[in-house]
């Protein structure tokens, strides 16, 4: 028998507070992506101002582009610091709860954020140290927000619909994107409609000798303006977080105060306390004893035994899905190179602008409506066959691509390269980008929760260095003309191949099941380390065949 207050829970009717909490916690990965995603365009506008020398002894289109050093710098040093973020915020929220840790991360964001816009001087050096090291401050505030939302999520939510829940926090990873597309496109076109006609100059509308392109003075405010509007949507739902209960699942497991989280879920639900409040012979019972009890701890044999398969699946999981992903969003400006005007014939506005418009047209095409088809039927479909199938057909997308265009990182893509790339963000989305954020927060105990969440986050994220610098270079320094962006694609489709496997043989499905019957699944029927599909019918078979005894009984 399980505790009446997490029986409660899992039986719920979707309530008003189940949305508030959707929208609670989505803001954080709101802001998340909005700051992890708008600096491309960022380092496309500062490369402008403060690279705007006019080689003209290189290739045109390699002009105002900010060393790969650098760039790869400002993106990494962000994706580092979530690492930690997730790794220190999961243990934390583990440690002293949930709610204690959620406002610091949210914090760390907003001042973070905010920070980015502002520097010790307009020197080209310090502009940039300035940047990153409020990049990898917001880095840690972004990775802890990760393992808290999810586990928040998942513990308030019944098990009937726990899926899409937390597919509606994780997708306003996609709102994030759009907006801060948005934003770009705003603040452009304002500071362009006000400026001087005569400082913003296309770069072939200059004269041979003249080697610096102009740029007005006002634009380095345009994207660090950008950057600080980041910290908005994060400090208006500050507010709501330190107004939120603490999980029930932490109050009655880990802290075991039942009266507590009864009161609780009280609080915040139209759940009657008489019906929720625990017996002195419910609590007695051999059954609730022996969860008390159970206190093996993380670094544990028992805990290997119990949860080291699914703790490699989920950490391998989101390293490939981020490998991949990641370096789309690189990809992107060469999927619409043939659709887009040349930089050297528009100002650092419109060139600004013109990337947030075909950023925003793929976060409405593709990234949301993959969201939403996953909210959909992830509680029907499952967790393990949408992951295993985004990772499949977004392979095929990959291999195609990489099999269409043959002719180096300076050709024009076709329509098709545009259509099967906005086809491997659906599939992403609709797929491993979603499901290894809901996985770990089902899967492990309550005292183990957020931090096997942050540790597979954490992995995810080594894994999006990997592929977002590895694919920036590779996207630089190939020959114009060469098969990098083939082989590139190749290695990107040869990674979700290897998703499809580890989540077909090593990915427990978690749909239907309360979380502590998720934790107590001990599903070793499988040949040695694998999860054997013949094993898995044999054991659904079992399952129904007790069930059916337990009812005649």
């Amino acid at each position: 028998m399980a505790l009446k207050v997490l029986s409660a829970l899992d039986v719920a009717k979707t309530q008003y507070y189940h949305f508030k909490a959707i929208i609670i916690a989505g803001m954080g990965l709101f802001t998340d992506s909005y700051d992890l995603f708008c600096i491309l365009l960022i380092m496309r506008m500062i490369g402008r101002i403060y690279y705007s020398k006019l080689d003209r002894k290189v290739d045109e289109n390699k002009w105002f582009e900010v060393p790969t050093v650098i760039a790869s710098t400002m993106i990494g040093v962000a994706l580092m610091g979530a690492v930690i973020g997730q790794l220190v915020f999961g243990l934390l929220g583990d440690r002293v709860g949930r709610r204690k840790v959620y406002g610091i991360s949210l914090v760390m964001m907003v001042f973070a954020s905010i920070g980015c816009g502002f520097s010790l001087s307009t020197l080209t050096s310090m502009v940039l140290v300035s940047l990153g090291f409020f990049r990898f401050w917001l880095g840690v505030g972004i990775g802890g927000d990760y393992p808290l939302s999810a586990t928040i999520m998942a513990e308030f939510a019944n098990k009937r619909t726990r899926g899409a829940f937390i597919t509606g926090v994780f997708s306003m990873q996609g709102f994030g994107i759009l907006f801060s597309s948005l934003v770009t496109m705003i603040v452009c076109s304002i500071f362009e409609a006000s400026a001087d006609k005569h400082k913003l100059m296309k770069p072939s509308d200059l004269l041979p000798p003249t080697s610096i392109a102009p740029v007005p003075p006002e634009s380095d405010l345009a994207w660090r303006l950008i950057l600080m509007i980041g910290a908005i949507p994060a400090a208006m739902t500050y507010y709501w977080r330190m107004k939120m209960p603490e999980t029930a699942r932490f109050t009655a497991l880990v802290e075991k105060n039942t009266l507590q989280a009864a009161k609780d879920i009280g609080k915040v639900m139209n759940v009657p306390l008489s019906t929720i409040q625990e017996d002195v012979e419910m609590i007695n019972t051999p059954n609730t004893r022996a969860a008390f009890s159970n206190t093996y701890p993380f670094f544990s044999r028992e805990f290997a035994r119990r949860h080291g398969r699914d703790l490699v699946a989920a950490s391998l999981n989101w390293f490939l899905i981020d490998v991949v992903f990641y370096s789309l969003n690189l990809y992107q400006y060469h999927v619409f190179r043939g659709h887009m005007v040349p930089k050297i014939k528009m100002n650092l506005y419109q060139d600004a602008l013109q990337i947030a418009k075909f950023q925003s047209l793929i976060a409405i095409c593709a990234t949301i409506p993959g969201y939403f088809v996953t909210v959909y039927l992830i509680d029907s479909v499952g967790r393990v066959i949408i992951q295993a199938s985004g990772f499949f057909f977004m392979a095929v997308s990959l291999f195609t691509v990489a099999k269409v265009n043959t002719s180096g990182w300076e050709s024009n893509p076709s329509t098709d390269s545009i259509i099967l790339y906005g086809l491997t963000f659906f599939f992403s989305n609709f797929g491993p980008n979603t499901t290894t954020f809901i996985v770990p927060a089902e899967l492990f105990p309550a005292r183990f929760r957020a931090t096997c969440h942050g540790i597979s986050g954490a992995v995810g994220k080594v894994g999006a260095i990997i592929g977002s610098i590895g694919f920036m270079w590779a996207a630089r320094h190939d020959s114009p003309h060469g098969s990098g962006m083939s082989k590139t694609l190749m290695m990107m489709g040869g990674v979700c191949v290897l998703g499809f496997f580890v989540t077909y043989f090593f990915t427990r499905e978690t749909v239907g099941r309360s979380l502590e019957e998720n934790e107590n699944v001990d599903e070793f029927t499988g040949v040695c380390f694998i999860r054997f599909w013949p094993n898995k019918v044999w054991a659904k078979r079992n399952e129904t065949n007790t069930g059916e005894v337990e009812i005649m009984l």
